[in-house]
This record gives structure tokens, C-alpha cells and sequence, in this order.
């Protein structure tokens, strides 16, 4: 049995005209049925009834067509697996990545998709949320991982959120908030303020001390976190920062508390657009991780509906 035999003989079930069939699989005619005649003597049978205009299945062929069915779909899809993987033997991958995203639950992502997908080479866009999603719409980027706030409104967006983490208050040791577990936002009123200039919970949380009438001096502004983080341990201010963003030996982190602020992060697709080949792998990844911190809301409901 060879798969263009297969391939003709469910045409003609569909058909039930040679001629038509023909043309629907781009042979002549002779050709469709020489083969038909040549799969009836490999399966011992007639697989159709012949009376003119009136083609029909036989038994024969009424039990053989779903299996002969299976055969041709198992077919086509080791041919797209195919395709698939050659596509994937080097296909670039851009992947926007929110400047502020700390690398730590990432770095296992990229191994996967490095492992499982070697022919994939992942260029990292680093930059702020709203620059990501102002290039994800037009398709100049097609995916990003970002924690913009305002993201679960937008309609034009599909998101899978992966986990979660909340905002600390980082300081110097000696610092006298330091001996508590947590730093209410009234307890910072006063104090010296380091500003991550592309923080994308700022504005939120400006609102948030603005309700309580917190204040105190902006001493010091700095796109690069490191930084951020060295005047923080220089003892020059307190910082506001996720918790997974933390990774300087001179400074302690205290949970911001009264309200807590936290944030989700997404790997942020556009709603409707067809995966690349690249991004497909990436999502597929994502979605097989144990993601080890905190679990965002939307995968808690999940898991609890499950």
C-alpha cells in the first residue's frame, strides 16, 4: 500500500466520481483508477461498486475507511512534525523582555527552550513595558515577557501569567527599618527615595503614598537596578523594588505591607496572531515549567478548578 492510494481512495469516498476525484487529487484519470483497481488486489476486494453514475463504497471499503483515514492523518501530521522541525533547525526567535524582569525564574525557560530546541536562536530585547507593547501590536515584536499593570486590559492581548512577586522596600542593614519583617508605607514617610526610573508599578504606588500622605526627598534616579541597588547599600536611601530584582550583598529587603503592591508577569502574545515557529516553542515551554516562585492569580484559579 503506498499514500497516494490512500490519498485517492479517500478522495473518491467523497467523490464518488472518478472523474471529479482525479481533479481534486491533480492526476488523470487512468492514473486514480489504475491505483484504486491496484489497493482493491492488495486488500482482496472490490473497495467500490461501479454502476455508472452510481460509484459507491462496498462493504470492503466501508470497513477499511477509517482506518485507512487514521493512516493518511498520521501521515500528514509526521509530515508537518517534519516540516516543523526543519523550520526550527535555525529559526530566529526575538524575545522582548521587560527591562525590570529579573532573569531568575527565566533562566530555566531559556534552557528548555535550548535544549528541546537547538536550532532556535533566541535574540532578548531589553526594554521598558511600554516601548514592548507599543512594538507587539504592529508585529515588529512578537512576544515579550512584561508586567505592565494596565496589560490585563488590554483585548488585543493574550497572556499567560506565570507567577507572581511582590514589592519590597530595600535598604542598608544599619538602616532602622531593617530590625522589622515587614515596612509599612507609613513607615518610609521621610525617608530618602532611590527611583527606578523604569519601574512600571511607579505610578501606582506614587498614588498609593500620595492617599496616605507619605513623602520624602528623591535623592537619586537611575535606569539600571545595579545602581539602584549600590546607593541603597551606600546607605543613601531606600529603593522600591520586586523581590526577585534583589540580589546585592549590602542590602537587606523588607515586604511592603499596608497595602502589599504586587505584580504579574506575562508572557504576552497578540490575540488571533499565529505562532511562529519560534514562539510556538517558547509558549510550549512555559507551559510545561514548574515555575518554582510565587504562582500569579490566574494559575492559583486555574489549579484550584482543576
Amino acid at each position: 500500500m503506498e499514500m497516494h492510494q490512500v490519498r485517492y481512495f479517500l478522495a473518491l469516498c467523497e467523490e464518488l466520481n472518478f472523474t471529479r476525484a482525479a481533479e481534486r487529487c491533480h492526476v488523470a484519470q487512468p492514473s486514480l483508477t489504475r491505483a484504486i483497481q491496484a489497493l482493491e488486489e492488495e486488500m482482496g476486494g472490490a473497495l467500490f461498486h461501479r454502476e455508472r453514475a452510481n460509484t459507491h463504497l462496498s462493504e470492503l471499503g466501508r470497513t477499511l475507511k477509517p482506518y485507512l483515514e487514521q493512516v493518511y492523518s498520521r501521515a500528514e501530521q509526521a509530515r508537518r512534525e517534519a516540516r516543523e522541525f526543519i523550520r526550527l533547525q535555525k529559526t530566529p526567535l526575538r524575545l522582548g523582555l521587560m527591562c525590570t524582569i529579573a532573569p531568575t525564574l527565566l533562566l530555566d525557560l531559556v534552557a528548555a527552550v535550548r535544549m528541546r530546541h537547538p536550532g532556535i536562536e533566541l535574540q532578548l530585547i531589553d526594554e521598558p513595558a511600554p516601548t514592548l507593547q507599543a512594538r507587539l501590536i504592529p508585529g515588529s515584536l512578537r512576544v515579550a515577557i512584561s508586567a505592565l499593570p494596565l496589560l490585563a486590559e488590554d483585548t488585543l492581548l493574550q497572556q499567560m501569567r506565570p507567577y507572581r512577586e511582590q514589592f519590597q522596600s530595600v535598604i542598608e542593614p544599619p538602616h532602622r527599618l531593617a530590625a522589622l519583617n515587614a515596612i509599612r508605607v507609613k513607615d518610609l514617610n521621610g525617608e530618602h527615595y532611590l527611583a527606578r526610573v523604569n519601574c512600571e508599578m511607579g505610578p501606582a504606588a506614587d498614588a498609593i503614598f500620595d492617599a496616605q500622605g507619605i513623602g520624602g526627598p528623591t535623592v537619586y534616579q537611575s535606569e539600571r537596578d545595579d545602581w539602584i541597588l549600590a546607593m541603597a547599600a551606600a546607605g543613601l536611601g531606600y529603593a522600591f523594588m520586586p523581590s526577585l530584582c534583589v540580589d546585592h550583598p549590602g542590602v537587606v529587603a523588607r515586604a511592603l505591607i499596608d497595602p502589599e503592591i504586587w505584580r504579574e508577569v506575562a508572557l504576552v502574545t497578540v490575540r488571533g496572531r499565529p505562532h511562529s515557529p519560534g514562539v510556538g516553542a517558547l509558549v510550549q515551554e512555559a507551559m510545561r515549567m514548574q515555575w518554582t516562585g510565587k504562582p500569579a492569580l490566574a494559575v492559583q484559579e486555574a489549579s484550584a478548578a482543576s
